[in-house]
């Protein structure tokens, strides 16, 4: 009973565990799951979706369940939003992923304030009602965060505007124009994080070509050095050899006297 136990328990570890995403694989899962995010902001229930999305991975040759894609996505969002207190010259070297995820967050927020502002009081009513559906849920546990990194609060404004019948124009152009003021500064902190990560990874190019500049100019200076080294090790050997063939031609030439003078 023992030893049974014991296998039941090894089997689901390793069914949990591996086999472990590439980083290929990664990003062809999140290619998958930008393309489906807007489909996952406006249905009540998100199990069929992760379903939709573990059949896409079969198609490109990754067998994934939807279980397994649901929990990537909820690592994937924690370690995203775990980054928001990292310095930004260190994030793509701790999360590789963080262009992707931002690329995704970003065009959220973008759609909703579209459609916040192009609907009115009967859009923002409606988008309330739908976003609290989505984020009550019981399947959409990954609202992950998912409408968590900073539209749970936008959507928690436009719940309680919704649920007040005598809300006025002027209050929906306020909230509107708010979550354009706060879209904005969103996207100016992204750009001046995308400014210092570039200016960063400027640098370090600069001094790795720098030091692959050292490097060659090292092994340059290594090969003359003994294209030097040997070009004098040939002519030594070349003026030792000339002294063997000088002294052999003087001991031939005593011998040969010596010959004369015994036949003499």
């Amino acid at each position: 009973m023992e030893g049974r136990h014991h296998i039941s328990v090894s089997i689901d570890t390793a069914g949990d565990r591996f086999p472990q995403w590439s980083i290929q694989e990664t990003r062809d899962f999140l290619m998958i799951r930008a393309q489906l995010d807007p489909t996952f902001m406006e249905t009540k229930r998100n199990k069929p979706l992760w379903e939709v999305i573990s059949t896409k991975m079969k198609e490109k040759g990754y067998n994934r369940s939807a279980e397994q894609c649901k929990c990537k996505w909820k690592n994937l969002v924690t370690r995203y939003k775990g980054c928001e207190t990292m310095e930004p010259a260190g994030i793509r070297q701790q999360f590789p992923f963080y262009n992707e995820l931002q690329a995704i967050f970003a065009a959220r927020m973008q759609r909703m304030l579209w459609v916040e502002a192009e609907s009115g009081a009967k859009g923002l009513k409606k988008k309330g009602a739908q976003t609290q559906l989505s984020s009550d849920d019981e399947d959409d546990e990954d609202s992950d965060g998912e409408k968590g990194l900073g539209s749970s609060k936008k959507k928690r404004k436009i719940k309680g505007n919704s649920s007040n019948p005598g809300s006025s124009s002027s209050y929906i152009s306020g909230n509107i124009s708010s979550l354009r003021d706060m879209l904005e500064e969103f996207m100016t902190q992204q750009m001046q994080m995308e400014m210092e990560w570039l200016k960063g990874y400027e640098a370090r190019e600069e001094e790795r070509r720098m030091k692959e500049m050292e490097w060659r100019q090292t092994m340059e200076a290594l090969e003359n050095e003994r294209v030097v080294m040997d070009r004098r090790w040939r002519e030594k050997e070349e003026q030792k050899r000339i002294r063997e063939e000088v002294r052999a031609e003087k001991r031939d030439a005593l011998i040969t006297a010596l010959l004369n003078k015994l036949r003499n």
